[in-house]
């Protein structure tokens, strides 16, 4: 998961350079990010349910 954090956050990077150099229009942008966004949030919510789940046992 760890990997896939750190990937997500690589795309993320990507898309806003894809953004300011005028390669996404700010609708393409704006939709993938939010997609981008909520994987982020599942991933780092699995990150912290594992981790947890790791201290209790």
């Amino acid at each position: 998961m760890g990997v896939a954090q750190k990937e997500i956050n690589e795309t993320i990077y990507c898309l806003e350079l894809l953004q300011q150099t005028d390669y996404l229009a700010n609708e393409q942008f704006e939709s993938i990010n939010i997609n981008a966004i909520e994987i982020i949030k599942l991933i780092t919510s699995i990150i912290k349910t594992a981790k947890n789940n790791d201290q209790h046992q």
